[in-house]
């Protein structure tokens, strides 16, 4: 892998960009590998690179039905943070906000992360007295968190509304200064560049319609580019990980819904950190190129269509308009769903399964890109050993079985 520097750009512009070499290879698939990843989003490429740079498992192909990055990964609102109430969450998300303070230097490859804090907002009695709790349980693990008065959010956020007398007033705040926001797009390019440069192969166009099995264990995936045989097999597919279950003949504990997002037209920079709130029921972030960057909860229905119902939209209109009255005639310029695999309690499941060699990694609802650096550590780990990492010992699919829910509903903010 040819190393990206100043130096580098300088000369490439000297060449008007002509003479860049392809990021990561198209190869062809091989008959087999030692470990098949089902899903080239931003963890599937994340367990490749760490099996490969940690592990080193580099006999890895990563097969995707589309183009990479093109699922979830790039179906978000990009936003980073690790203040999860319960200790297990706690720990998976804040291993994932380290490996993300490093991330652009260690893939030689700018993934934009910023950090410009994550601040969720409190309207009643009962929302402050939650914000308290997380807070301290947050700062019992290490994990940084503020508690911010509505005069203080004011001094950061001067374009909120904090009127004491609307409708939904702000009594204060809890704040994570490290979280932020990153570029989706560059987080999967970026990892799939670093995990070709270690061996591993990326499968485009590659969809999976089967897994064979034999004697209560895996020996490849059917593809739409023929049999690929694997001793072990990683699933991550996000809203379709049910789909691939079932072709194993097993039932995953999880719902899939559309999870909607829009920008606006790009504007002049004017909202510096990421604003969350759960009563009023929306989320909002100002990109890069200017663009205000808008989620709210998923649709209630299930599916697989990646779209969504125009009165969650309104919804979510209403709720950003309502905290800033100064947004009301900026205009939305595009929308777009993905497909978020929901489970009971909230939380991923990262686990063995009870046929040998195939491993799940599915379940994060609203919280997967986030943890997209640490999903991909851990899931490494347990494909390589064959046991989970203690940071996803908890999130093992027998949970379900014995009761021992983690629940992080309240924490997961306003999209559950």
């Amino acid at each position: 892998m040819k190393k990206y520097s100043i130096f580098t750009l300088a000369g490439h512009a000297l060449g008007r960009h002509r003479s860049w070499s392809r990021a990561w290879r198209d190869p062809t698939p091989k008959s087999s590998y030692d470990v098949v990843i089902v899903g080239g989003g931003g963890h599937g490429l994340a367990t490749a690179y760490y099996l490969a740079s940690e592990h080193g498992v580099t006999n890895v192909a990563v097969v995707e039905k589309d183009w990479i990055g093109g699922g979830n990964t790039g179906r978000n609102t990009t936003i980073v943070r690790s203040n999860y109430l319960w200790d297990e969450a706690a720990h998976l998300y804040e291993k994932s906000l380290v490996l993300w303070e490093s991330l652009s230097q260690e893939l030689n490859f700018n993934v934009m992360f910023s950090q410009r804090g994550v601040m969720n907002l409190g309207h009643n009695l009962q929302d402050m007295r939650d914000i308290y709790r997380r807070s301290n349980a947050n700062k019992l693990n290490g994990i940084d968190s503020e508690i911010l008065t509505a005069k203080k959010i004011s001094e950061i956020v001067p374009i909120i509304n904090t009127s004491p007398y609307a409708r939904y007033p702000i009594l204060g705040a809890s704040f994570q200064r490290r979280g932020g926001i990153a570029r989706h797009d560059a987080v999967a390019w970026g990892f799939a560049r670093a995990a070709d440069s270690l061996g591993v192969d990326i499968l485009q166009d590659c969809e999976v319609t089967a897994v064979r099995r034999n004697n209560g264990r895996v020996e490849g995936v059917e593809t739409s580019r023929g049999f690929i045989g694997a001793k072990k097999i990683g699933v991550v597919a996000a809203g379709h990980s049910s789909v691939i279950a079932e072709m194993a003949g097993l039932r995953m504990p999880i719902e899939s819904h559309p999870l909607q997002a829009l920008v606006s037209e790009p504007i002049k920079p004017i909202l510096h950190t990421v604003v969350m709130s759960n009563a009023v029921h929306g989320y909002i972030s100002q990109s890069p190129k200017g663009e205000l960057v808008i989620g709210a909860g998923v649709d209630s229905y299930l599916g697989y269509g990646q779209r969504g119902s125009f009165s969650t939209i309104e919804g979510n209109i209403a709720a950003i308009v309502e905290l800033f009255p100064i947004f009301s005639r900026v205009r939305m310029l595009r929308q777009w769903g993905g497909i978020v695999d929901v489970c009971p309690d909230a939380c991923p499941i990262i686990s063995k399964t009870s046929v040998d060699g195939l491993y799940f990694n599915c379940g994060w609802g609203t919280g997967g890109f986030k943890a997209t650096p640490g999903s991909g550590w851990v899931f490494a780990h347990t494909i390589a050993r064959n046991e989970p990492h203690g940071l996803n010992a908890a999130f093992g699919i027998n949970r379900f079985v014995s009761g021992a829910l983690i629940d992080e509903h309240g924490a997961a903010g306003v999209a559950h």
